[in-house]
């Protein structure tokens, strides 16, 4: 049954009729407000085509303004709301580690443009497969650098030393990128044991394949995946089934830096902010096939995935979302519908995003997602999304019901309310207490510096946030106890998670914008047992394994976890699959769904250990 059609019972979904002609309504209005709910991206763009002006609006929020929440000291909960005792679960220990010795720049402090404010991510990789995660931060850039007057800002790749300390070789290795960088999607593309760096910009990409002795070579003219206006971030994922990874690319806003929009005549919540997206031109998303040669062609058109309604894309993910063995595909927009791809097997996607329920939260209303977390958080082997939005907006959490139909139940989980003040950009579910709970971390940071100097109850530099998951049935707020890294304030942007200190906690790195990283050491007192795989695929499935899904039953309680590239904001996470095991001292049993679409049984007798598990060495299920 085609996807418009089906739902749950057999019959129209209600919410998806509703939500679809809400849309529609709030689509043919035009926005009165300084702070407008929304404005017909598709309206936009298609006066754009024409050649037509559309007057810029300002800002991103989608969900009105709410009044300020301030603690008791009268600071504004993104930057307050702390409690001197409580758990002491992470530790930012960045600048022992080595990481402050760099910076991220990204245009001028005043931020009057909206190319200025997005940052940039993270990809986590062992690029010399020692078994030690290496960091790689991409950096923005300047108006300066850019013309040539002063020496850009360049990518760091901070190799671990495996005492504790990072060092940064970006120059030896050749990644320095020197561009308006923008995300990292990490994968072994071309299948020879050693993982590549896809990074996306403000102009031109790079793709940089590994040379296997600790140097890069930026390949992507050769390849064929440049692109050249604004790209963001980008996922790896062989959609085909042929063993080799293909790249999805979304794009954010067509921008020509040298006529920017003017910011004298946007403004939000009556003060004057810089322009966009909303009434700019949306830049085209890119689905680019590996030819196995090293090349790649663009095949958007043909696979239905190139986003004719010139939406801002920020974040995306190839995942299985209906466990059918095919990866899917996954879109966060900004200000604009989301897109949900499901994968139909015959190199063509369906746009399954309204049916889904993916596409709008629940009160039928799209919002300004900025990353998508992506785990099962309820241990029942569906996969969950969880996605970040502007400030005045919560973050929703969509439920996988099964057969690629998702609620928002955000608010029922009691998670809604707490996030509605931060603006939220990178986000991964992590079991950072090993309890064998999937849990939710956040990175925050504002677009507006001028909201330090309103009474509006947000601020520029925001507190991470962490939520313990309970028993799948709702999350907790951890506290911001002072002293701890969840008190600190960044304005962070990109995020990844992994195992960095190899000690079986999930750590978190964040790159803030125009400041130092962020490396929030997972320190919870917890003394729960763990294990992490590394998985190796085998012929007929990508080297790396991206697209497998693993389950692995323990003490009565059977969990999901699954290898991808993307996803939180234009980061990459540890390719490494952590489970938290609680008390248990045994693994009753782990199942491997490899992307070749064979599904294996192995045996570990020991817990608290990092193994690799290769596709053929199991048993055949």
């Amino acid at each position: 049954m085609p996807a418009h059609l089906r739902s749950r019972n057999g019959l129209i979904s209600f919410t998806f009729a509703l939500s679809t002609i809400l849309f529609m309504l709030k689509g043919a209005l035009i926005a009165q407000s300084t702070a407008p709910s929304s404005a017909s991206t598709a309206a936009q763009s298609e006066k754009h085509q024409e050649g037509g002006q559309t007057p810029p609006m300002a800002g991103t929020s989608t969900g009105g303004a709410h009044p300020a929440v301030l603690d008791d000291e009268h600071r504004p909960i993104t930057a307050g709301g702390f409690v001197k005792n409580g758990p002491i679960l992470f530790q930012d220990v960045a600048q022992k580690a080595g990481l402050t010795v760099w910076t991220h720049k990204m245009g001028t402090p005043e931020k009057n443009f909206i190319i200025e404010t997005n940052g940039s991510g993270v990809g986590l990789i062992d690029y010399d497969n020692d078994g030690w995660l290496d960091i790689y931060l991409v950096n923005g850039s300047t108006y300066d650098a850019m013309s040539g007057k002063v020496t850009p800002p360049h990518a760091a790749l901070f190799h671990n030393n495996h005492d504790g300390t990072f060092t940064d070789v970006a120059a030896k290795a050749g990644v320095t990128n020197d561009r308006w960088g923008v995300g990292a999607a990490v994968a072994d593309y071309d299948n020879d044991g050693w993982p590549d760096i896809y990074v996306t910009n403000f102009g031109k990409n790079r793709l940089y394949h590994n040379n296997h002795d600790g140097t890069f070579t930026d390949v992507a003219e050769k390849a064929g995946v440049t692109l050249g206006n604004w790209s963001t971030g980008a996922t790896w994922g062989d959609y085909d089934g042929d063993d080799r990874l293909d790249l999805f690319v979304p794009g954010y806003v067509h921008y020509d830096i040298a006529n920017q929009p003017a910011s004298s005549g946007c403004q939000f919540r009556g003060e004057k902010v810089m322009c966009g997206p909303r009434g700019l031109k949306g830049e085209p998303d890119h689905l680019f096939h590996n030819n196995g040669d090293g090349t790649f062609t663009d095949v958007s058109e043909k696979a239905g995935v190139s986003d004719k309604n010139g939406y801002y894309g920020l974040a995306s993910v190839f995942v299985d979302v209906n466990n059918d063995g095919k990866p899917d595909l996954l879109v966060a927009n900004d200000s604009t519908p989301n897109y949900l791809y499901i994968n139909k097997g015959d190199g063509t996607f369906e746009d399954d995003s309204y049916a889904s329920g993916y596409a709008l939260n629940e009160s039928g209303r799209e919002t300004a997602s900025m990353g998508i977390a992506v785990g099962d958080y309820r241990n029942n082997g569906l996969l969950d999304f969880y996605n970040t939005t502007f400030s005045d907006d919560y973050n929703p959490l969509y439920r996988n019901d099964g057969d690629a139909n998702f609620t928002d139940i955000s608010y029922q989980m009691g998670i809604a309310e707490p996030t509605i003040p931060f603006l939220g950009w990178g986000t991964a579910f992590l079991d950072f207490d090993n309890d064998g709970w999937k849990d939710l971390v956040i990175a925050n940071g504002h677009v507006y510096p001028q909201v330090d100097h309103t009474n509006w109850g947000t601020t520029w530099a925001q507190r991470p946030l962490l939520f313990r998951n309970i028993d799948g049935k709702k999350f907790d707020l951890e506290p911001a106890v002072e002293g701890t890294a969840l008190a600190d304030l960044y304005v962070g942007r990109g995020m990844a998670v992994g195992d960095l200190f190899n000690e079986g906690k999930l750590d978190v790195v964040i790159n803030v914008l125009d400041g130092h990283p962020a490396l929030l050491r997972n320190v919870s007192p917890d003394h729960h047992h763990w294990i992490e795989l590394k998985l190796v695929g085998g012929p007929k499935s990508p080297r790396d394994a991206i697209g497998a899904a693993v389950y692995l039953t323990a003490d009565g309680k059977k969990q999901r976890g699954d290898v991808f590239s993307g996803g939180s904001f234009a980061s990459t996470h540890d390719p490494r699959i952590h489970f938290g095991l609680g008390d248990a001292t045994t693994i009753d049993l782990i199942e491997v769904h490899w992307p070749s679409g064979v599904k294996e049984k192995f045996a570990i007798a020991k817990v608290d250990q990092i193994v690799t598990l290769t596709e053929g060495n199991g048993t055949r299920m």
